[in-house]
């Protein structure tokens, strides 16, 4: 094991005059450590919270068959990402038999509409039919390529392969897949329940419980902290978009939306967070990070560097905190060093001295 500290006396003055010594800090060890300096900072409280990470609903699409029939295939799983036009399905349906056989029987019936309108045309060239009878022959020929075009909009709406014989069922936007209700065979009906859903996670909502005790303190604008079980050296910052007016009928609590961007994708829809909404006070106080400090024996200590062998534990006096910072009405000055690296090593080493 290492030794971090090292006695600046001889021999003779361990013996002789154990009170007096000055420790060290060791040459190897003092690499490993760093320190910070408290700043004078806006006191700012943090108010403990609750909350759950949510879709942002207007970036969601649940996917609703337009027509009936039994999946032939699937070729996704939940939990994939896919993009915009990608293949997820695929649905054998009469429908497509259907107007498959009315596209023919239009193509058909407009075939002898042109011939119609190319013979009435010549005979009102020559005089023998009325221009009645030539517009009545145009408008039978629109209306039967109208139609036309109404049955391959559908066939393309549903994507329809009419090789295999089947509709293609494609992704609506880019995004993940984050619920699924179909499998090879199974039968659905047009309009039924949502196949499947899109969402898109780039971005979501955490929705914080606000309760009557914290209703007061908490307004639109507000900046948080927001941190998960999966990520605990993570913090995810924002601010309060809207506050609900609403009590949420279950939790008896009011629902404030946090709109985050989640481009890694580390926020999943249904994780609980803590959330530390920061209250600005108008008073100004010392301000060190909450991870510098030394819990022991219900106090709290810091250790103060001032040179290699002037080391010191120092008890402070904590004002309010927040999730990163402590504000202290006492302790130690603006300048001085606090140590904010393996502090915890150095203080039980001194501690164990100092026994």
């Amino acid at each position: 094991m290492a030794v971090f500290f090292s006695s600046c006396s001889s021999s003779e003055e361990e013996k002789n005059n154990a009170g007096n010594e000055k420790y060290c800090l060791d040459e190897n060890f003092k690499s490993k450590i760093e320190w910070v300096l408290p700043e004078i900072k806006s006191v700012t409280e943090g108010i403990h919270l609750t909350g759950s990470v949510e879709t942002n609903p207007d970036k969601v699409i649940h996917f609703v068959s337009l027509v009936g029939g039994i999946i032939s295939n699937t070729y996704f799983s939940l939990g994939d990402k896919v993009t915009k036009g990608q293949v997820l399905a695929e649905l054998r349906s009469t429908e497509l038999s259907e107007l498959q056989s009315q596209s023919k029987t239009i193509d058909a019936q407009i075939k002898v509409g042109e011939k119609k309108l190319q013979s009435v045309q010549s005979m009102y060239n020559d005089g023998i039919s009325s221009q009645k009878e030539l517009t009545e022959a145009q408008s039978e020929l629109d209306i039967l390529k109208a139609e036309k075009e109404r049955i391959n909009a559908n066939l393309n709406l549903f994507s329809a392969s009419p090789e295999k014989g089947i509709f293609q069922i494609k992704a609506p936007a880019t995004g993940i897949i984050t619920s699924k209700s179909i499998a090879a065979g199974t039968q659905i009906s047009a309009g039924s329940e949502a196949l499947f859903t899109v969402s898109d996670l780039s971005e979501v909502w955490v929705m914080v419980n606000i309760y009557a005790n914290n209703v007061q303190h908490i307004e639109t604008g507000m900046e948080v902290n927001i941190k998960t079980l999966s990520y605990p050296d993570k913090i995810f910052t924002g601010k309060v978009a809207a506050i609900s007016q609403v009590l949420d009928a279950e939790a008896k609590v009011l629902k404030a939306r946090v709109i985050l961007q989640n481009t890694d994708f580390k926020l999943k829809p249904g994780m609980l967070v803590d959330v530390t909404a920061l209250k600005q006070g108008n008073t100004e106080a010392l301000s060190i990070p909450e991870s510098v400090i030394v819990f022991d024996n219900n106090q709290n200590y810091v250790v103060v560097y001032k040179g290699d062998c002037d080391i010191e534990i120092r008890q402070i006096e904590i004002l309010t905190k927040n999730s990163e910072s402590s504000f202290l009405s006492g302790g130690v000055n603006e300048n001085e060093k606090i140590i904010s690296k393996n502090q915890l090593l150095i203080y039980e080493q001194i501690k164990n001295f100092q026994n």
